[in-house]
């Protein structure tokens, strides 16, 4: 079998954001928030992942996956593979989005419910060494969480490193999945129990999926891996554009120091034309 990459934007709302199969996305988000028993999600509404503006001029934005429970929480999930600075501000743009979008007017402020951020990312990002965190508001004297409605948690894939025979919950099973599918050619029997998950790799079986929806895959793919080889050229460009203005820096000062051009060039690497140039 082979199976698609769950990183990637096209498999991860296959996967995860398919209204026939939402037991899926049910489990994930039982897993990464710890929900058991009376508080265990059992049913959502998959919502439209397109949020427009109130007023026109205003940044619209595309979510990967978005779903809400009968009592009207709502749930942002995001995949995020290339590492965005400021990836925090994004998750609290499109967390505030959505908690203020339902209601028009101020008064009815009691019917806004909460809104609960995920966000998988394929790098690190925070200090700390847990791959998972959660972050809320709480009260700096007693550390009690006294405003609730918006909550964010961070799955920082790289910090994952279990292997298989150490998955010990079904987060861990979760998060092992999204990591590593694409480099599995069978469901591994420690994940294999898990009848969610399971489905997860079904979902990701490229052999199900139609062409016209293995022609987006790969497209994508493509555009992904183009993107990040773009990145990396801007950085080795910079990088050697920086190493460049260096040498030529030193080359001023040797020359201001009256050492000869011929030292000056043997030891910077610059030619007798670019330190005319100086």
């Amino acid at each position: 079998m082979k199976f698609a990459d769950p990183k990637s934007n096209i498999a991860f709302k296959k996967i995860f954001g398919d209204e026939h199969h939402k037991h899926i996305l049910i489990s994930f988000l039982n897993a990464v928030l710890d929900l058991q028993g009376a508080k265990a999600i059992v049913d959502i509404i998959m919502l439209n992942p397109y949020q427009a503006p109130k007023i026109d001029g205003l940044k619209e934005t595309m979510l990967d996956v978005s779903a809400k429970t009968q009592a009207g929480v709502t749930f942002i999930v995001e995949m995020q593979v290339e590492k965005q600075v400021y990836f925090d501000k994004r998750a609290l743009y499109y967390a505030s989005k959505a908690y203020v979008s339902q209601i028009d007017k101020a008064v009815d402020y009691p019917k806004l419910n909460q809104v609960i951020f995920i966000g998988i990312l394929d790098f690190a990002y925070f200090d700390f060494p847990h791959y998972l965190s959660r972050h809320v508001m709480f009260e700096t004297v007693t550390r009690q969480q006294t405003i609730k409605d918006i909550e964010f948690n961070f799955i920082e894939l790289p910090k994952f490193q279990k292997q298989e025979q150490d998955l010990s919950s079904v987060l861990d099973q979760w998060v092992y999945f999204i990591k590593h599918a694409e480099d599995l050619h069978i469901i591994p029997d420690s994940l294999a129990a898990t009848p969610e998950i399971v489905s997860a790799f079904e979902a990701a079986e490229q052999h199900r999926w139609t062409k016209e929806e293995l022609d987006v895959y790969d497209y994508w793919q493509m555009e992904e891996a183009g993107h990040h080889d773009a990145i990396e050229t801007a950085k080795r460009d910079g990088r050697l554009e920086g190493e460049r203005k260096e040498k030529r820096n030193i080359a001023q000062k040797m020359l201001a120091a009256g050492m000869d051009r011929q030292t000056i060039s043997q030891i910077t690497g610059l030619s007798e034309a670019e330190l005319d140039a100086l």
